[in-house]
């Protein structure tokens, strides 16, 4: 726990909540063990998505959708969503949600390696949300770069590992600290590149802000 439990339970009370098809499906995640956004991530991704107002979206990790439904819910009207999955037994559930939610049109889902379909990609993004495997943020990282719009902004989740990274490599477990070491070095990364601007947020599992400068 990042955030003190008490402190966390009055912010979330004010909470508006989503639509019901969101509020159906978030259900559905937590009875069934899927990670999905939690409830002060989603908050704050609905925040930046009113104030950037993305036309162009792009997502790496897309689990059963919920995050990406969310983005197209609550992005401007007409924006399009781009979302990166590997894991073969999700792909067809978040297509059945888009499909349900009338989205299909809105959200293309790109199944396989992220690391390989990020660098196939062209063009740019004026908003990327990076929520996949936290081991390999710092791999993707040059290709998130190369396809973030200047004036664009990334945000990444689950970056402070519940509290672990900010723990001696050794204070870890064993399996753990690979995925340790490169989480340390994505956010020296992300708030050392001079592209960059970033701040690291406590909420959730931990979030990064990022706009990139030029």
């Amino acid at each position: 726990m990042i955030t003190e439990e008490r402190i966390k339970v009055f912010i979330n009370s004010f909470d508006p909540g989503n639509t019901p098809f969101l509020n159906e499906l978030e259900q559905f995640a937590l009875k069934t063990n899927v990670p999905i956004i939690r409830q002060e991530v989603q908050s704050l991704l609905r925040l930046f998505l009113a104030i950037q107002k993305p036309e162009k979206i792009l997502e790496v990790g897309t689990a059963i959708g919920f995050s990406a439904l969310l983005m197209s819910e609550y992005g401007p009207k007409g924006c399009k969503i781009t979302t990166i999955e590997k894991y073969e037994k999700r792909i067809p559930v978040a297509l059945e949600n888009f499909k349900r939610a009338g989205k299909e049109k809105d959200i293309t889902l790109l199944a396989g390696d992220a690391a390989e379909i990020l660098q196939s990609l062209t063009g740019t993004y004026d908003f990327i949300f990076m929520d996949a495997a936290k081991g390999q943020y710092i791999n993707f990282l040059p290709d998130i770069l190369r396809l973030l719009r200047k004036g664009g902004l990334l945000l990444s989740d689950n970056v402070l590992q519940d509290g672990d990274v900010m723990e001696s490599r050794f204070a870890v477990t064993r399996r753990d600290r690979t995925i340790h070491s490169r989480m340390r070095e994505y956010l020296y990364e992300l708030t050392h590149n001079e592209q960059l601007r970033t701040d690291i947020l406590p909420i959730g599992d931990g979030v990064t802000v990022s706009v990139k400068l030029w």
